[in-house]
């Protein structure tokens, strides 16, 4: 929470009790006075929002009984007062609880040597859109390219967090009105749309999201690789992610009809799996099992086309490089691909399908389809979540034939599948983000530092990098690297 919200907090909590002592000694308009100042430098300086609402009612409501209070009657214990100190204190803990749980948070700061520029770029295809149910709609993507820069930004402010599609679709998921995400205005970014990029050549990276989550949600990580040195093509797989404007002023949003046609009947496929694991089979008796469900399991279908989508992007590098804002600036022999989620299977599954991909990176996705029958010829890197001992663990099958390359097996310890997102910072409570009990700001710098030394040293060529030294630097990173069939 920002400073004067917990001042106003400790206020509203503290002066229901002591208001009546404190009266008998200080003169009433000076409190006023004081509560008036504490409400006016928080709406100046920090601005409203409306999780303290609670906070501002007990402000008024304070006010009015400081107003009329007479300090010299006794004091006396009825109902009808027992009655409104108990909907002050239960004001007093919703008003806590909001501005702590939905927080004008603060993202890490890139730690590189260079500026994160950001700019979006519309894509239209001429292949059908298969999601909608119109015939003659054509495939389109709304793409954002984050890019090094060294321009001087110390004067700039950074671009708004998140657009308004992406909030809106995120409300919608999650039953909020429609304005709930307003505060997010608040909330300070360190990429800048439209800063000229630097001029040097730089490998570029395509990045797919989660499935149904906020295509855009992910500056923290995102951000920190760019000022690293990369450009990165942010996807935003339309009506799989929650919310896309396009220069028209049409927005599109996560698709859930479409989501329930294509996983009616998944129990059917994914039982057996279920049941081989719950059932305390061997690793031998379960691979069979696995193999059938992953060649089967629809998510599969989703990683394909999603592949497709980026696809559509390697082969558009070269016009990109040839003229527009990032004209000479891609190196198109350094191409990987990394994802999370959904996005991060689909990294995978895009490594196998072109060979302009020269890395990729796996942030705790499944890889369904046709990985566990084949081997990469890629270094390859595959992050974990610290999921229970009970959690299925399917990619231990899909990932049984590893790399002629280099494969880099690791996992973050306590943490959760959301934490490779800005999940952690935006919803600082463990129990509602589904997040670890790793320190977000730890947890990103790792996963941060090990993506960008991953392709440091398997796209840039820095043989000096060595992703394995980490593993001794965070106790908190487990990892076991393989080259070909040999453990490092």
């Amino acid at each position: 929470m920002r400073t004067f919200e917990i001042f106003i907090l400790l206020t509203v909590t503290i002066l229901p009790f002591v208001k009546r002592p404190l009266l008998r000694k200080v003169n009433a308009n000076y409190v006023l006075i004081f509560l008036g100042v504490l409400l006016s430098l928080h709406l100046i300086l920090e601005g409203w929002r409306w999780q303290m609402i609670p906070a501002y009612v007990l402000v008024l409501i304070l006010a009015w009984r400081i107003k009329v209070l007479d300090t010299s009657q006794p004091v006396r214990l009825t109902f009808p007062r027992g009655i409104g100190f108990f909907g002050i204190v239960l004001l007093a803990l919703v008003g806590w609880v909001l501005p702590m749980a939905l927080p004008v948070f603060k993202l890490p700061q890139p730690s590189g040597s260079y500026s994160v520029g950001t700019d979006m770029i519309h894509v239209q295809s001429d292949k059908d859109e298969m999601i909608t149910k119109d015939p003659t709609d054509k495939r389109e993507l709304m793409l954002k390219v984050w890019y090094p820069s060294d321009a001087d930004v110390s004067s700039l402010d950074g671009e708004k967090y998140a657009a308004d599609a992406s909030r809106a679709g995120f409300a919608t998921k999650y039953g909020l009105p429609g304005g709930a995400l307003n505060y997010l205005d608040r909330v300070d970014t360190y990429a800048y749309q439209g800063i000229p990029a630097s001029e040097k050549s730089f490998p570029v990276l395509l990045f797919s999201h989660g499935y149904g989550s906020r295509a855009h949600g992910y500056y923290a990580l995102l951000s920190e690789i760019a000022s690293q040195g990369y450009i990165i093509v942010n996807m935003n797989h339309t009506y799989e992610g929650l919310g896309v404007t396009f220069p028209d002023g049409s927005e599109k949003y996560f698709d859930y009809g479409f989501q329930g046609e294509t996983f009616a009947e998944t129990m059917t496929i994914i039982q057996p799996l279920l049941d081989a694991f719950k059932d305390g089979k061997s690793y031998e008796e379960r691979h069979p099992i696995v193999r059938k469900a992953t060649l089967d399991y629809p998510e599969g279908s989703v990683q394909d086309r999603w592949a497709e989508d980026m696809i559509l992007v390697l082969n558009l590098l070269d016009s990109w490089n040839a003229e527009g804002p990032l004209k000479g600036r891609i190196d198109l022999e350094s191409i990987g691909v990394f994802g999370h989620s959904v996005g991060g299977g689909t990294a995978g599954n895009l490594a196998m399908k072109d060979k302009r991909i020269k890395a990729a990176a796996n942030l705790d996705g499944i890889q369904w389809g046709q990985k566990i029958d084949t081997t990469y010829a890629i270094p390859y890197l595959y992050v974990s979540a610290d999921w229970p001992a009970e959690h299925e663990d399917i990619n231990s099958h899909v990932y049984l034939k590893k790399s002629t390359d280099y494969f880099y097996e690791t996992k973050l310890l306590k943490s959760g599948h959301p934490n490779f997102m800005d999940i952690p910072f935006m919803i600082p409570v463990q129990s509602l983000a589904g997040t670890g009990e790793i320190d977000p700001y730890l947890g990103t710098e790792i996963v941060t530092q090990l993506v960008t030394a991953f392709f440091d040293r398997h796209l840039k060529g820095e043989q000096d990098t060595d992703p394995m030294s980490l593993a001794d630097q965070y106790e908190l990173l487990e990892m076991t690297v393989f080259e070909g069939d040999s453990i490092k």
